[in-house]
């Protein structure tokens, strides 16, 4: 074996461990997955449907908030409720551990009549002043 093949061998055996040092570091690494937190609103069934559409003014409209943590951390959150964009409930706040799920009965009470009123669900996240999600539904108030 002349010169230049040995040389050659060590460099490729330099490639070899270098590659699985880093193959190993890829699969031994922190694997982190996405932060995010699923928040939903069901109907009293417990489905995505059944929501309160037509309600009198002063009626209390009742559906099922969710909040799921997946934020691979303790997170404190809080929701408001607003009706026409005036707050009407708040709910927390609501301390969620890693994969950590609440999911209970929030109520909603417009005051004023009108057509296509728009109910937000508003959730916050730590001490965060700007809502961190939001959802929302479109309900009819009669007298």
């Amino acid at each position: 074996m002349d010169l230049r093949d040995r040389a050659l061998s060590i460099i490729l055996i330099i490639i070899i461990i270098g590659t699985l040092g880093l193959l190993g570091y890829i699969i031994l690494g922190s694997k982190v997955g996405e932060k995010f937190t699923e928040f939903y609103v069901l109907g009293l069934e417990g489905e995505a449907t059944g929501y309160p559409t037509d309600l009198s003014a002063g009626e209390e409209g009742i559906v099922i908030v969710g909040i799921i943590n997946q934020e691979h951390k303790t997170v404190n959150y809080w929701l408001e409720i607003r009706i026409e964009s005036i707050s009407n409930n708040e709910v927390g706040p609501l301390e969620l551990e890693h994969n950590e799920k609440w999911e209970e009965i929030v109520s909603f009470t417009p005051d004023s009549v009108g057509d296509s009123q728009k109910v937000e669900f508003i959730l916050y996240k730590d001490e965060e002043s700007e809502p961190y999600q939001n959802l929302h539904l479109w309900v009819n108030v009669q007298e």
